[in-house]
């Protein structure tokens, strides 16, 4: 089996690919309306942290660095108010099951489902998650019954790893929450509208970030990643890497292999996702 297989970035993007309709389906927004939760941003933050319980907003902003405290502080707590986490966690649950089913149809019962969930059940069990507090709380639910939606918790587990292995290599570096966004975009592995209106970072706040870095060497007086830059942020990403490795590893190149083989044809039928694909989402000339 070729290196490819086991390269941890590759395999990341096939589980996240998976993994990420559940912020996109309006089955799961519906889901979570029932369950109490209140608009987008709501739903989303008290969905991806639910498993680890009732946390405050300082908990939840410490685990989605990308995202700015005002935008976290303005749904956790409340979302507590409105749904237990284990409703929450149920709602996610219902409202991605659901909408698999709908964007899959047949193809919900092709041996490649069964073929991917036996490999991302090896590597979910390899894991190591001391460090990765939401991979852990993901992990301590009980596994679905249903193949489709058992696959889909393993892929939210593995991509939580991913998503921890990223934040310390980002920590290790120096970096906040509004630099890693901001010299995401410097180095062109993300659109500019992802400061703001992703993130939820305001722009005296992204200017602050910016000069932060322009006084650090990683950009230009035109808002470009000097060389220093894209050396730091490819740092950032091998470092992630290595993080993120050692459960591929645990299970094995010739096992990578047939998870990337099996979930290619499935990721097809999904939905484009923003951050995988956010050169042909956004419009480069906006």
């Amino acid at each position: 089996m070729s290196a490819t297989a086991a390269d941890p970035r590759t395999l990341w993007e096939a589980v996240e690919r998976y993994h990420q309709l559940c912020y996109w389906a309006p089955e799961v927004r519906e889901t979570g309306a029932a369950a109490g939760l209140k608009g987008f941003w709501m739903n989303y933050f008290a969905t991806r942290v639910a498993p680890i319980g009732a946390v405050p907003a300082e908990v939840a902003e410490s685990l989605v660095f990308y995202y700015s405290p005002a935008r976290v502080s303005r749904a956790i707590p409340d979302a507590w108010r409105f749904a237990t986490p284990e409703a929450v966690v149920a709602a996610r649950y219902e409202g991605i099951d659901a909408a698999l089913r709908r964007e899959l149809g047949d193809v919900i019962d092709a041996p490649e489902i069964d073929a991917a969930l036996t490999v991302v059940r090896a590597a979910v069990d390899a894991v190591d998650t001391m460090g990765f507090t939401l991979a852990a709380g993901w992990r301590s639910l009980e596994w679905p019954h249903a193949p489709h939606l058992a696959l889909w918790h393993g892929c939210t587990v593995l991509r939580e790893v991913r998503s921890g292995a990223h934040l310390v290599a980002l920590r290790a570096e120096g970096l906040d929450g509004c630099e890693s966004v901001v010299s995401q975009v410097a180095v062109d592995q993300a659109p500019r509208e992802w400061i703001e209106d992703e993130a939820g970072w305001t722009p005296d706040e992204a200017a602050a970030a910016t000069e932060r870095l322009r006084e650090r060497g990683w950009i230009d007086d035109a808002g470009r990643a000097t060389e220093a830059g894209r050396a730091g942020r490819a740092g950032v990403e091998a470092a992630t890497d290595r993080l993120d490795s050692r459960h591929w590893q645990a299970v094995g190149a010739d096992a990578c292999g047939r998870l990337l083989d099996a979930l290619a044809p499935i990721n097809r039928i999904l939905p484009k996702d923003d951050q995988l694909d956010w050169r042909e989402l956004y419009d480069p000339n906006p």
